[in-house]
């Protein structure tokens, strides 16, 4: 890939879990950070235990050689918390654009049981028309909000939610306008279809209206056994089902040719939530940084 296309980032999920705050709850912000930047990596999205003043945040990552680039925004449309859901968009958006990020990854959580003792692969919500009319609505005018700071607004595939198949995505994508983006999770596409073409499909479709790229790997074995034992996502994240590039079953060299071909200009963040005390989270750092020097070339 060209290098002065892409810039590579992590997300802080590796070292203190938001979902889960007792995975990581030793390790500090200011640990987190400076392996990030020790590891190799440029920038990072944000996490519970970083500050949210925007001058000593920036201070603690600039003499670190770190920049944000995103940050997690839960949406309730589908909940008819639209209202609300805006005000507090406004507040998120203006501490990412002082810190300098362009884009601003979403997630509608409305019925979302990501966080909830059920099984991911069973229980999952499922939107009706006039729910995903909400959702457009709302996504439609948070679009709208965030040019006005020069930013892009972008949705987060996630398990568990109500857009997680290829097919909800799709969806999202036919309902909402164009200047509406799509974050692209490998791990999550895989992860929801078992299936390494499906997940290079939605990224190949959608390529052009894609602003941000989460690279996660999974592992097979966990996910069978989710899927045998009705475990809940966050089970699944404590046995390991995520991982760093490299480290799964996912051929990443495929997901780099398709960005390459298609001239992706943007961040490329690791993301890889899993219990740092079974996986040290700087030496992960360390193995997805190296294994994407070599298969990216960045």
């Amino acid at each position: 890939m060209k290098a002065e296309n892409v810039k590579l980032g992590i997300a802080p999920i590796g070292w203190t879990n938001d979902d889960l705050p007792e995975l990581g709850a030793e390790n500090t912000f200011e640990q987190c950070v400076s392996e990030m930047a020790l590891a190799g990596y440029e920038g990072c999205e944000v996490g519970n235990k970083y500050p949210r003043d925007v001058e000593v945040l920036k201070h603690k990552l600039d003499v670190r050689g770190i920049q944000i680039c995103n940050a997690w925004f839960s949406t309730f449309f589908v909940d008819g918390k639209k209202e609300q859901t805006i005000k507090d968009f406004i507040e998120h958006m203006n501490f990412l654009h002082a810190m300098g990020a362009k884009v601003i990854g979403c997630s509608e959580q409305s019925r979302s049981i990501q966080g909830q003792k059920k099984a991911i692969f069973k229980e999952k919500t499922v939107f009706n028309d006039a729910e995903w009319q909400l959702l457009a609505e709302g996504y439609n005018e948070l679009a709208k909000i965030a040019a006005e700071k020069g930013m892009k607004v972008c949705l987060h595939h996630h398990m568990g939610t109500g857009i997680q198949t290829p097919q909800e995505v799709d969806r999202y994508m036919e309902v909402t306008n164009d200047d509406v983006y799509l974050l692209f999770d490998s791990g999550h596409l895989y992860y929801s279809e078992g299936s390494q073409q499906a997940m290079l499909d939605v990224l190949e479709k959608y390529i052009d209206r894609i602003v941000h790229v989460h690279l996660k790997d999974v592992r097979d074995d966990v996910v069978a056994e989710v899927k045998a034992n009705n475990l809940s996502f966050l089970e699944g994240v404590k046995k390991g089902t995520f991982t760093v590039p490299g480290d799964g079953v996912i051929d990443f060299k495929p997901i780099f040719a398709i960005l390459e071909k298609h001239d992706y200009k943007g961040w490329m963040v690791v993301e890889a939530e899993q219990d740092p005390v079974l996986a040290n989270p700087f030496e992960y750092a360390l193995k997805g940084r190296k294994y994407i020097r070599a298969v990216a070339g960045v």
